[in-house]
């Protein structure tokens, strides 16, 4: 019953977002233009008040010709208008007659650019912006996010689950891509959820959600991608930011920043550093049936409770630099690295009961864990604008290096049912090195064509090596021995070399499309050194890409698109290296996993700027998910990646972000998807589907002039993540901000999951396997958050970020645990 508050909450966003457009608008109208400098503002905010109380009755975003129309009932209003880099505008009063039709022909903004010296500028975003091609989350735009990871911010982002194990899923498919700064991690599963929990969301500015990424994008990414944008700006004179944070669940945590640039003449210099300490616990509790491979019926019963405890700092840094040779021509560098240093506990107990449920053995396990990531990167790129047309020449250069240390120790104790101990503990001791280096360099050219079309095609390749010699020892009987079993040297590299052109531009008046074609040559290596096993791998593949877009009206858009999409294995799923929960449960690499194909199709609708629909189909093969396996008669349990099965998924996806009054914003997504899965599976043919809905919603009120009371939450029924079957959760979170200082400070409270009903729960049910899981951690937090902002120099539009060439290979390396 603890799921019912949270769904009674979604179900009142929902209610919510759409009460201020129940009222019959009547048939006058307001309407106009609004421009700067004789150029029309695209995606500006305009506001029908009311002139007694300048609450909002409706609002529109005005087209690509800087138009809006806004229908009203008879009245007494004004217009305000607001676009980012420029001050907000006021009409005078005016009254509105049933019927008639009030036209400002042009309405001109005045560009933001004023000296800054000891005045801070503070333009507030929405938290959600929906935009052609993807869904932009504007991370300051929440309060709740004081004190987050970036991970949990990516938790409560449109259309994002994230399951027990970090594993990121988009709209419920597995294979997200994850970039920064458009740079891929080269990181997946638990080691990318690790580096993202040591990121605090004080370093983010924006997340980007692409479903269906253009031709430009590495094809990596089955459900798509999401880069999530670090903070940098390049205003004249110099400014930055001072982040303070202080979190107490059962544990504490805290982290402090500081984000720093400056910009004189034709040098531009950023840096960000920070520093993230978290402690937190987990619970987990495991019920498994060992069946007879025949029979099926049941021979054994495991209950096993694992109480853990979790110790971890995390350091970050970023450096770079951009040299503006002249108005066209600019050279860049990134240097960034991280250490992340983590270290746990877990004690655990396994009792093993018969068929009558009579216990028959308990073993207590006590495991610890000390580990170590450490990151450097760089970034050296190129950019050169020919002409006022837009022809555009661009370049990256990357090289990353990941270095990563694991050390484990496992004890084992053996009892009788009346709890004496049957034998000497037995001991595990595990040294577990990676080593990952990644080269990468990419050029794209961008050339106008005449009535806006525009045409791109770039090139790209990458090298990448691991080494990973996983070293185990036993003690057993006092006696210390190499566990030759255990033990596993393994040595992959991979070439893949990419080209891609893409066409885009208008098709007539209301009709704009755009068609890519990306093609992949992929050559891997596998070696086994300890077993003397290798593969080769070398496959070539072609990904399409199309889009088209149809206008109706200013209120009424529609887009189609359809993409092919690919997923590798992570990097660790192919290490064969085997890492322990306790004797009875383990996980295992796979080397001979092959890629995920998958096929997408969307169909959107937006109505206004404001409400967008989307309707989506996937076809996916060689589908890569963990499956647990089961040996009965050594009551072992343990996970390993596979290409289990094919999977189809149809679903609808509701968007929806806007002012309720003047005081009231409030943004609404709903995701609902049908997943199925079949395939052969250990012997076994399994099939299985599930429909699931996800809810996000936040709701903020403005209290004060310079406050905001922020509520906030998610909600995911049950549904099917690969073959095991997840139950309900959800979270809801509170948060306030206080501007303070003259809007140089900002102060920001939050508790996260009120309730306490973030808590995992699932069964997997197929062939000889039968399991059930429960867990829960610490995440019912108290957080408080301080920034201080400083500036000196005169606002800048700033350049666009730029993606480097490293983006797929880095967001396959795993991360410490």
């Amino acid at each position: 019953m603890k799921q019912l508050p949270i769904l009674i909450t979604a179900l009142g966003l929902l209610a919510g977002s759409f009460s201020g457009k129940a009222q019959n608008p009547g048939s006058a109208k307001v309407s106009g233009t609004v421009s700067s400098t004789q150029k029309p503002i695209e995606a500006a905010t305009v506001s029908l008040l009311r002139a007694k109380d300048s609450s909002i009755v409706k609002f529109a975003v005005t087209g690509k010709t800087g138009a809006f129309e806004i229908e009203g009932k008879e009245g007494t209003y004004l217009i305000s208008i607001q676009a980012i880099g420029f001050s907000k505008y006021f009409s005078d009063r005016f009254q509105l007659a049933s019927g008639a039709t009030i036209s400002f022909s042009s309405i001109e903004l005045v560009a933001t650019n004023k000296q800054l010296e000891g005045v801070t500028v503070a333009s507030k975003k929405p938290l959600f912006e929906q935009k052609i091609d993807k869904m932009v989350v504007n991370v300051d735009a929440s309060p709740t996010n004081v004190g987050s990871s970036a991970l949990e911010v990516l938790e409560k982002s449109p259309g994002i689950s994230v399951d027990k194990d970090g594993n990121i899923s988009l709209k419920g498919k597995e294979g997200v891509m994850v970039l920064i700064d458009g740079r891929p991690t080269q990181l997946g599963g638990a080691d990318l959820a690790n580096m993202l929990r040591s990121m605090n969301a004080n370093q983010l500015e924006q997340i980007e959600i692409m479903t269906n990424p253009p031709a430009k994008y590495d094809a990596a990414g089955n459900a798509g991608i999401i880069n999530i944008k670090t903070k940098k700006n390049k205003q004249f004179g110099y400014n930055g930011s001072i982040t303070l944070g202080y979190g107490q669940g059962r544990y504490p945590k805290f982290n402090e920043s500081l984000n720093f640039n400056y910009r004189q003449g034709k040098i531009n210099v950023f840096t960000n550093l920070s520093h993230n300490y978290r402690k937190g616990f987990g619970e987990l509790d495991i019920q498994r049936n060992f069946l007879n491979n025949t029979s099926k019926l049941v021979e054994s019963h495991f209950e096993q409770q694992a109480r853990m405890t979790n110790e971890g700092n995390s350091y970050n840094g970023k450096i770079g630099l951009d040299y503006f040779v002249s108005k066209k021509t600019t050279f860049g560098a990134v240097v960034s690295g991280y250490t992340n240093l983590f270290n746990g506990s877990n004690r655990n107990v396994n009792n093993l009961f018969n068929p009558p449920g009579n216990l028959v053995e308990q073993t207590r396990a006590i495991s610890t864990q000390d580990e170590s990531w450490k990151n450097f990167s760089t970034n050296v790129n190129f950019r050169h604008v020919f002409d006022s047309t837009g022809k555009e020449l661009s370049a990256d250069v990357d090289y990353m290096k990941y270095d990563a240390s694991q050390h484990h120790f496992l004890s084992n104790s053996y009892f009788t049912p009346s709890g004496v101990e049957k034998t000497k503990a037995d001991s595990l001791y595990g040294e577990l090195p990676q080593l990952i280096d990644i080269y990468s360099a990419k050029i794209d050219y961008i050339h106008p064509l005449k009535k806006g079309a525009r045409f791109e095609a770039g090139v790209k390749t990458s090298f990448v090596e691991t080494n990973n010699n996983a070293k185990y020892d036993t003690m057993h009987n006092g006696v210390l021995m190499h566990d030759y079993n255990r033990s596993n040297f393994f040595i992959y590299k991979e070439n893949i070399n990419a080209a891609y052109i893409n066409l885009s531009g208008p098709l007539g008046k209301k009709w704009n499309g755009q068609l890519g074609l990306r093609v992949e040559n992929t050559i891997a290596k596998g070696r086994q050194v300890t077993t003397s096993q290798d593969f080769d791998r070398n496959y070539t593949q072609l990904f399409p890409t199309a889009f088209l877009q149809y206008k109706l009206n200013d209120k009424n858009s529609f887009g189609l698109n359809y993409g092919r999409r690919i997923r590798r294995p992570n990097y660790e799923s192919l290490n064969p290296f085997i890492e322990f929960l306790d004797k009875y449960t383990y996980q295992q690499g796979n080397p001979n996993l092959k890629p995920q194909f998958s096929h997408n199709v969307e169909l959107s609708h937006t109505y206004k700027g404001f409400l967008t629909t989307t309707l989506n189909y996937t076809k996916t093969t060689d589908i890569i998910s963990p499956v647990i396996e089961q040996i009965t008669d050594d009551t072992l349990t343990f996970v390993r990646q596979q290409n289990i099965a094919s999977q189809e998924q149809f679903g609808i996806a509701i968007s929806a972000g806007m002012p309720i009054t003047k005081w009231w914003t409030s943004n609404l997504y709903v995701n609902a998807f049908y997943n199925k899965f079949h395939g052969v599976l250990n012997t076994d043919y399994v099939s299985v589907d599930a429909k699931t809905i996800m809810f996000n919603g936040s709701q903020q009120f403005k209290t004060s002039k310079n406050g905001t009371l922020e509520i906030s939450g998610w909600y995911r029924t049950g549904g099917l993540e690969g073959v095991i079957r997840a139950k309900s959760v959800g979270m809801i979170a509170l948060g306030y901000t206080q501007q303070i200082m003259k809007g140089k400070g900002t102060l920001r409270f939050n508790l996260r999951d009120v309730l306490f009903t973030q808590q995992f729960r699932a069964s997997s049910k197929y062939g000889s396997v039968d399991a059930a899981f429960q867990e829960r951690r610490d995440s019912r937090v108290f957080n408080i958050g301080f920034t201080y902002r400083f500036s000196k120099g005169k606002l800048k539009a700033q350049q666009s970020k730029r993606n480097s060439g490293a983006s797929e290979e880095a967001g396959r390396v795993g991360g410490g645990n």
